[in-house]
């Protein structure tokens, strides 16, 4: 990197200084967690995609896709249930939520349960949250560290410090913008990745042979269960349904988002665009990785590059399990693109790292100020909560960094981490919400019972947890079927647990009606997302003819 390089990231960096600044009157909790309610579905749109697709897809994707042993573009099947679940998001977890003027959903969870359920879930949801931030900090540290020669420390002190200041000053509003901004510096530095690799492949002479044809193919028919079974069609569909349908709707950082949309119409524009546009956005990670992954198969000294700064900077990972495949697209970009490009993508980096730290710290902070303080009959003022919810917008950006440590060691690929860590809760945690929704058989003593048998059960079959934790039980499960695993646990135990519970006082919601009618399938949005949800299957089922054709 030169001077160009360093003045592009200093702009970016006193860019969003002053965003969150200008952002910096809220007034109270509607304001500083939902953004007044006054957001509109194309901010929302973008920040919800620039939360889940982050630093470590940017990084992460390209790399399993173009070298990760038993890789490929089968990622892409991890999209295949995204349409759905947008369709039962609209329908069945947006009204009851939106209508009920919560800033915490799992308040919600305590008008139909229990104040011991509401906490349970509040707890589940930051222990989960938390650790995957930190995943995701530690690694794109150690990977910026890596190419830039700058101590791991201070990266992970510039990220959290930029972060954790305009978060704490703009709330809602400085996160939402944000990410709708960091989410096109984003789109923008893949696109130039791809056009760049793309013609040096071109220019290499590579262009015919570059396509490894082992990594084109996206459907597999594999159930998921039993060594190197991943990616199978029904585990994908069936997994990333409950695994999407949780995280989108029963997931703080997400649903509050839906929460901050004006109205209902505006939050079904903002599904209605996520699950259209993700697709598009994770094929073009897809298709760069398996560019660039084609031009070390030509260009032997890019892979040279990528094992030497693997052993010079993680010499025991390189020892036990050779290059690190998530510095590919990191040392592509110091290695072929010219300078300013470079300042550009570090940016994207940054960004996309900041966007899903902002959005996890303010989402954590609202559970944890609405849950731990502002419960029961007396409310704090608005004074009061303004500065406890300052000051834990700071203190989860502290837990988010400690938590990067934990599971730095993991030779699994880092998005796999990140997704196996969320499977293991979200099952139960989309159990919750139905059951308050749809249930008058199960008892606060039954659901909490069941979403702590899920996760520990979960915790237990997880391969990657195993790995964390140096487990071995001698029985293989891909991490998505985790979320069905959980949705099933969870509901036998908590029907169990509350059949012999019996006399156990059942609370209701009152003047709440959850009736799903015919006519609530029956619109534009769901034709649109059914449509495309066979068209995806069709692209991606002719995928492999269409890449070997070039």
């Amino acid at each position: 990197m030169n001077w160009l390089d360093y003045t592009i990231i200093i702009g970016y960096i006193i860019f969003f200084l002053g965003m969150g600044y200008f952002f910096k009157e809220n007034k109270d909790s509607k304001d500083y967690f939902l953004g007044g309610k006054s957001l509109g579905w194309f901010p929302l749109s973008l920040s919800t995609m620039a939360t889940q697709l982050s630093a470590i897809s940017f990084i992460s994707a390209p790399a399993f896709v173009g070298l990760k042993l038993n890789g490929g573009m089968k990622w892409l099947t991890f999209e295949f249930a995204v349409p759905l679940a947008m369709i039962f998001i609209m329908i069945v977890i947006v009204p009851p939520l939106f209508r009920s003027g919560v800033v915490s959903i799992y308040e919600f969870v305590e008008k139909r349960f229990s104040t011991s359920t509401r906490l349970t879930l509040s707890i589940v949801f930051q222990i989960s949250r938390a650790l995957g931030t930190g995943v995701m900090v530690y690694t794109i540290a150690i990977i910026l560290q890596a190419v830039l020669n700058i101590d791991f420390t201070y990266t992970i002190l510039i990220i959290s410090f930029i972060t954790i200041i305009y978060s704490w000053q703009g709330g809602m509003k400085a996160v939402v913008w944000g990410d709708a901004i960091q989410m096109i510096i984003l789109f923008g530095g893949l696109i130039i990745c791809l056009i760049y690799g793309w013609n040096l492949l071109n220019e290499s002479g590579g262009l015919a042979n570059g396509f490894d044809p082992a990594r084109t193919q996206v459907i597999d028919f594999n159930l998921g269960i039993g060594e190197d079974n991943e990616y199978g069609i029904l585990p994908m569909i069936l997994g990333g349904f409950f695994l999407y349908v949780s995280y989108y709707g029963c997931d703080q950082t997400q649903a509050q988002r839906l929460l901050s949309g004006k109205n209902e119409k505006t939050v079904r524009s903002l599904l209605l665009v996520n699950g259209l546009f993700r697709f598009p956005v994770v094929l073009v990670y897809c298709l760069m990785g398996l560019i660039i992954g084609g031009l070390i198969t030509i260009a032997p000294d890019f892979l040279q590059d990528i094992s030497s700064t693997t052993q010079q900077h993680f010499p025991e990972e390189f020892a036990k399990n050779g290059i690190k495949t998530d510095l590919m697209l990191p040392v592509f970009i110091m290695k072929y693109l010219p300078h300013g490009l470079i300042g550009i993508l570090m940016v994207g980096i940054l960004s996309a790292a900041m966007s899903t730290l902002s959005s996890t710290i303010n989402s954590l902070s609202a559970v944890t100020v609405e849950d731990f303080f502002n419960r029961g009959e007396k409310k704090l003022s608005n004074k009061k909560y303004m500065s406890i919810s300052k000051l834990s917008v700071v203190f989860w950006g502290i837990v988010c960094i400690a938590a990067a440590f934990l599971f730095g060691g993991s030779k699994s690929a880092v998005i796999e981490i990140i997704n196996a860590i969320g499977s293991v809760f979200y099952g139960p945690v989309l159990v919750t919400f139905l059951l308050a929704f749809f249930s008058k058989k199960v008892n606060h003593i039954g659901m909490n019972a069941g979403i702590i048998s899920a996760v520990l059960i979960n915790l237990i079959f997880s391969k990657t947890m195993q790995e964390i934790f140096g487990i071995d039980l001698g029985f293989e499960i891909f991490w998505i079927w985790l979320n069905v695993t959980g949705v099933i646990i969870a509901l036998v135990v908590a029907y169990g647990v509350s059949y012999f519970t019996k006399n156990t006082k059942i609370k209701t919601v009152e003047n709440f009606d959850i009736s799903v009618k015919k006519a609530d399938f029956l619109t534009k949005e769901v034709y649109i997302l059914v449509a495309f949800f066979f068209l995806i299957l069709i692209i991606s089922y002719f995928m492999p003819t269409i890449l070997n054709s070039f």
